[in-house]
C-alpha cells in the first residue's frame, strides 16, 4: 500500500463506521435501506448499485437501485416503484437458479467478485446486456455480497457495479480491501434490518394484543361494542388538533411521534379493566333486569291481582244474591262492586305501564315517581297457601326507585371500580421509556378538572393535555353511542349542548372544548361513526360556554 493510498483508506474505514453507527440508530425501513446501499457505494466508489431482500424464501426482490452515470434512483424514499420482476432463487423444475449471480451469492452463501462481465463464463448476462444496450451504459465489475444476520440467515443481497478509478475515472475492479469493507457494512446492515424487523414485528404484535384485547372487551358487551375501538379515533383527532392549533392557551402544546403513539396506545387501553366487570352490570339494559328482566314477573302479578280482585267481586255478587235483600236496593250495590273492580284493573294496567317506563331508566326519577313506586309496593296478593304477600320486593322497589339510568349504587361502584382495575394493570407492565405515560394518560378520563372526578380526584393543573383529551373523547362517544341500553343515540346538536354544559361545570378541559368545537372535530367524527339520523344541523352559536 502507498503512502497515498493510506489516507484513503483510512477515510473509507472512517466512513464505514460512521455509516454503521447511522444504521443502528435508523428506524425507517426505507431510509434504511438506501443507506445501506448509498454507503457501500461511497467507500468502494462504484459508480452503481442495486439491494435486494429475500422473500418467502424463492425470490429476491429489488429494493433500491441507484446509479449516477444514468442519473437512475428507484425505490425506497424516491416514490418511484422498480419495474422488474423479483429474480427466482429456484427454477421452475425446482433446481438452484445459479446463473445469476446474486441468485448464486444467496444459495452459496458466497461473495461474488467479477472484474468484467462481458468475459463472465459461469453467469448468465444477456439481462445485463440488453439493459447497457437500451441505455448506452457500461455494465463491467460486479461486486455481489449476501447480507447475513446474527442467525447466520441470509435476508438479502447487496450488489454493486463498476468500481470507478478515483484517479483515472476509468472503471476498475473491486479490489479486494473494498470486498473486505462492503462485507463488513452489509454483517452490520443485515444486523440492523433484522433488528428494525423485529421490532417492527413485536410492535406489531404489541398493537394487536391491545386491539383484541379491547375487541374482547366490546364482544363482551353488546351495549358498549366499539367503545374501546371509536375512543382512541377521537383520541387521536382531537389530539392532533391540540397540536396543529395556532392560538390560545394550547398554541405551544406539541407531541412528537413517540408521544402520539404514547397517546394512541392509551386510548387502545382505557378501558381494560372491564375485562373482569361482571356482564350481569355491564350489560344491564333495565333496572329490573338480573338473569332476565323481571318487569315480566311483576306483569305477571298484576294480572294475578286483577283476577284476584275479579273473583273477589263475584264472591261478593254472590253473597249479595243470597242475601234475604232484593230489589233496586241490591242491584245499586252489585253496580257499585263491579265499577270499582273495572276502576281497580284500570288503575292496575296505568300502574303496569309506570313500572313498565320506569324500568328502562331513560328519564330521570322525580320524588313523586318514587313515592308511586312505593304505593305501590303496598298492593298485597294472596299466594298459594292463601296468604297476603307484598307486591314488591324490597329489591325490587330499590332497582325501580334508581333516580336515573338503571344501575343501583353498588352496581355503579362495580363500573367505576374498572378504572381502579385499569390502573393495577397498566401500572403492573413493564414499559419502555416511550410509553411510561401510558398508564397516566389512559386512567384520568373519569377525572373531572374541578377534582370531583374518580378515582384520584385530580385537578386539571394535575392532569396532562393528552389525559384531558381521552376525556372528552371517551364522554362524547358515550354520549354519541348507539348501542346504549339506558339511552337513545344522541344528536351532534345534543351531545355538544351536554358537553357545552360540562365544561361550564369544570368537568371536562375548556380549552380542549373549543378546539373540539372549533376545528369541528364532533363533525369529522360524525361523517365517520354515526347514523346519518344523528348528524343534525349544529349552530355552535347555541352551544353552552364554547368560546371561538
Amino acid at each position: 500500500m502507498t503512502d497515498q493510498q493510506h489516507p484513503y483508506l483510512l477515510k473509507r474505514l472512517e466512513r464505514l463506521n460512521a455509516i454503521g453507527v447511522a444504521l443502528s440508530a435508523e428506524r425507517d425501513n426505507k431510509r434504511l435501506l438506501e443507506m445501506i446501499l448509498l454507503g457501500a457505494k461511497e467507500i468502494t466508489n462504484a459508480d452503481g448499485g442495486t439491494l435486494y431482500t429475500i422473500i418467502d424464501n424463492k425470490q429476491l426482490k429489488f429494493e433500491i437501485m441507484s446509479n449516477k452515470t444514468l442519473n437512475l434512483a428507484m425505490g425506497g424514499t424516491t416514490g418511484k416503484e422498480i419495474p422488474f420482476l423479483p429474480l427466482p432463487l429456484y427454477l421452475e423444475d425446482g433446481s438452484p437458479n445459479l446463473t445469476t449471480v446474486a441468485a448464486y451469492a444467496t444459495l452459496n452463501d458466497k461473495t461474488v467478485n467479477i472484474a468484467n462481465a462481458y468475459q463472465a463464463q459461469d453467469f448468465d448476462f444477456a439481462g445485463t446486456r440488453k439493459f447497457d444496450e437500451k441505455t448506452g451504459y457500461h455494465s463491467q465489475s460486479f461486486l455481489t455480497i449476501p447480507m447475513k444476520n446474527h442467525e447466520d440467515e441470509i435476508i438479502g443481497v447487496l450488489q454493486l457495479i463498476n468500481a470507478i478509478d478515483i484517479d483515472t475515472n476509468e472503471i476498475i475492479p473491486f479490489s479486494a480491501a473494498n470486498q473486505r469493507l462492503v462485507e463488513s457494512l452489509a454483517s452490520q446492515a443485515a444486523v440492523a434490518m433484522t433488528n428494525q424487523d423485529l421490532i417492527k414485528g413485536l410492535k406489531g404484535l404489541f398493537e394487536a394484543f391491545i386491539e383484541l384485547m379491547a375487541e374482547a372487551i366490546d364482544q363482551k358487551s353488546p351495549y358498549t361494542g366499539g367503545h374501546c375501538r371509536r375512543v382512541p379515533e377521537l383520541t387521536m383527532m382531537l389530539g392532533q388538533a391540540a397540536i396543529d392549533t395556532k392560538t390560545g392557551p394550547l398554541k405551544d402544546f406539541t407531541l412528537n411521534e413517540k408521544e402520539f403513539y404514547e397517546l394512541k396506545i392509551a386510548g387502545w387501553l382505557h378501558d381494560c379493566g372491564k375485562v373482569i366487570t361482571p356482564e350481569s352490570v355491564m350489560d344491564k339494559p333495565t333496572k329490573l333486569s338480573a338473569i332476565f328482566d323481571r318487569i315480566n314477573l311483576i306483569d305477571q302479578r298484576f294480572e294475578l291481582l286483577k283476577s284476584q280482585a275479579e273473583c273477589d267481586l263475584l264472591k261478593k255478587q254472590l253473597a249479595a244474591l243470597q242475601s234475604s235483600k232484593s230489589g233496586n236496593g241490591q242491584a245499586e250495590s252489585i253496580s257499585k262492586l263491579v265499577l270499582a273492580c273495572e276502576a281497580f284493573k284500570a288503575k292496575c294496567d296505568d300502574d303496569r305501564d309506570f313500572l313498565r317506563k320506569s324500568n328502562f331508566g331513560s328519564e330521570r326519577m322525580t320524588p313523586e315517581d318514587q313515592q308511586r313506586i312505593l304505593d305501590i309496593a303496598t298492593y298485597t296478593i294472596i299466594n298459594a297457601e292463601g296468604k297476603p304477600e307484598a307486591f314488591l320486593s324490597e329489591n325490587e322497589v330499590y332497582n325501580l326507585n334508581i333516580v336515573r339510568g338503571t344501575l343501583t349504587a353498588e352496581e355503579r361502584e362495580i363500573i367505576n371500580n374498572h378504572i381502579v382495575v385499569t390502573i393495577n394493570m397498566l401500572d403492573s407492565l413493564p414499559y419502555p421509556n416511550d410509553l411510561k405515560r401510558v398508564p397516566e394518560y389512559a386512567c384520568g378520563h373519569h377525572e373531572r378538572m374541578d377534582g370531583r372526578g374518580y378515582p384520584k380526584g385530580l385537578t386539571r393543573e394535575q392532569m396532562s393535555v393528552p389525559a384531558r383529551v381521552l376525556g372528552i373523547a371517551d364522554i362524547f362517544e358515550a354520549l354519541t353511542s348507539k348501542d346504549r341500553p339506558y339511552k337513545k343515540a344522541k344528536t351532534l346538536s345534543e351531545s355538544l349542548h351536554i358537553l357545552g354544559k360540562m365544561k361550564l361545570d369544570h368537568h371536562i378541559d375548556p380549552d380542549l372544548f373549543d378546539i373540539f368545537v372549533r376545528e369541528k372535530i364532533y363533525l369529522k367524527y360524525a361523517h365517520e361513526f354515526l347514523e346519518p339520523e344523528q348528524i343534525d344541523e349544529v349552530d355552535e352559536t347555541k352551544i353552552p360556554g364554547y368560546q371561538p
